[in-house]
């Protein structure tokens, strides 16, 4: 059954004071206001009108590659539903971590796609919680969420999201990924057949990219695809190391110190300066004004009994400290 926590009325929202129609001019009550988040199953919705998407949908599966198709279904139906943003991410085979896969923007809307590239999923507990339970989680009103969705919270308001719709890509009982919709405009509430269409779209998009035909040896994964490599400057040349093999950089003086996961220590040529503008902010945090560390790879955040906080991480014998800014950074990050 639906869960509809109570309804808040907030002066100023597109959901509260008066309505205006063609015609007349009514005041809204307390029932038309709907309530800040929505969680639905398939079920909630199977008596709402029956759409085109899905015919859309299997139409660019059946013709184009799986991500030029999706990315062909964001588009057409982010400007069906009167979205500003569609959007899919997908989680890694132990669902700690996803990415950022597709995105459409409506112009003049920013795009987030190249953000959050291996990010934990516990930064959006709350919203995976519902979506790994095959329900989809309509938010009306961002500042309606829940204290525990504080970490998801941020990360709306850091997209300027006013509403969000997501939904699970379900295969074999097992949750691969998730699309759905960004308002950013303003305020905006999805109807029944639009989120039962989604359900549609994602069980072919779901039998497109991770059946036995898309994977290899019917592993029901997506082709692999090359690791982008980040390559490090040192004395005796240039070394490509993928991002998750990165433990923590450290300044030392004009130099950085970087620490791999296979316990191998390099010298990189360029300043510490420099390599906040070079990781992605998604995977890697400032945790002190000498040290970045990779979220993967974090294993425990400590406080002692003087208030100072440290971080310790895998394959580094030492924890490292944090600072004041950092200690925000890393919360934020960490969803904690």
């Amino acid at each position: 059954m639906r869960r509809r926590p109570p309804a808040i009325r907030l002066r100023g929202l597109p959901f509260a004071g008066v309505r205006r129609g063609p015609a007349v001019i009514r005041r809204v009550t307390e029932a038309d206001t709907p309530p800040a988040y929505e969680i639905l199953s398939e079920a909630d919705c199977a008596d709402a009108p029956d759409s085109n998407w899905a015919f859309l949908a299997g139409r660019a599966l059946l013709t184009l590659p799986v991500d030029a198709a999706i990315s062909a279904i964001l588009e057409a139906l982010g400007r069906a539903a009167e979205s500003d943003r569609a959007w899919m991410f997908e989680y890694d085979s132990e669902l700690v971590s996803f990415r950022n896969s597709h995105e459409w923007s409506r112009r003049g809307i920013t795009s987030f796609v190249h953000d959050l590239q291996d990010a934990p999923v516990t930064m959006f507990a709350w919203l995976h919680r519902h979506l790994a339970n095959g329900r989809a989680v309509m938010v009306n009103r961002v500042e309606g969420l829940p204290r525990t969705a504080r970490s998801l919270q941020a990360e709306m308001y850091r997209q300027n999201d006013k509403s969000i719709l997501a939904v699970p890509i379900i295969y074999e009982n097992r949750i691969r990924s998730a699309f759905g919709f960004d308002a950013v405009r303003q305020y905006h509430r999805w109807p029944d057949a639009e989120v039962k269409a989604l359900f549609q779209c994602a069980q072919l998009i779901a039998a497109a990219r991770y059946g036995r035909r898309a994977g290899e040896e019917g592993t029901g994964q997506p082709r692999s695809r090359p690791v982008p490599l980040i390559y490090l400057r040192a004395r005796k040349g240039v070394r490509g190391v993928e991002p998750s093999a990165i433990v923590c950089l450290r300044s030392a003086r004009n130099v950085t110190e970087i620490l791999l996961a296979d316990g191998s220590r390099m010298t990189d040529l360029r300043s510490f300066g420099l390599w906040s503008g070079l990781l992605s902010p998604a995977s890697f945090v400032k945790v002190h004004r000498t040290a970045i560390v990779n979220l993967l790879h974090v294993r425990a955040v400590t406080r002692n009994p003087r208030g100072s906080w440290s971080v310790e991480l895998r394959h580094l014998a030492n924890a490292l400290p944090i600072s004041r800014s950092g200690r925000e950074a890393l919360k934020t990050r960490m969803g904690l």
